[in-house]
């Protein structure tokens, strides 16, 4: 249907697939969030940026904190072709960021948890409970 990284992939190479998730991830978290997302996403930041009003754009973080782990569920879909496993990661991102940004994890303990979930999906298709779509 679209446009997919899975084809090139083998599931019985499970180092593969994780260093795909890890090379995505690491795009999505820094390079492709860049300092509006990374700042404003949070709820708890007190400044606005210019030509935002505190109490009319008080959700700003909801739409910076959803941009950005949309970012990290479009690597999802990129890599694996499976729609619902990219609405799994938007989710599991979004919330592991914003208990981030409650200071619930530290820095070290959210990218345990992002790596984690990778980690998982990557069993998930080494065992068989997921398979790439296969190409048309």
């Amino acid at each position: 249907m679209g446009f997919s990284l899975a084809v090139s992939l083998d599931a019985t190479h499970p180092l593969q697939l994780l260093l795909l998730f890890a090379m995505g991830h690491a795009l999505a978290d820094y390079p492709l969030q860049g300092g509006f997302l990374a700042t404003f996403k949070n709820r708890n930041v007190k400044a606005m940026p210019p030509g935002f009003d505190r109490h009319r754009d008080r959700y700003l973080w909801v739409h910076c904190l959803t941009a950005h782990a949309l970012v990290h569920s479009a690597m999802v879909l990129l890599i694996t072709g499976l729609f619902w496993l990219a609405v799994v990661e938007l989710v599991l991102h979004w919330v592991i960021d914003a208990m981030r940004c409650e200071k619930h994890l530290s820095f070290s303990g959210d990218q345990f948890l992002h790596l984690g979930c990778k980690v998982i999906y990557m069993i998930l298709f080494w065992v068989g409970v997921l398979q790439l779509p296969t190409p048309a």
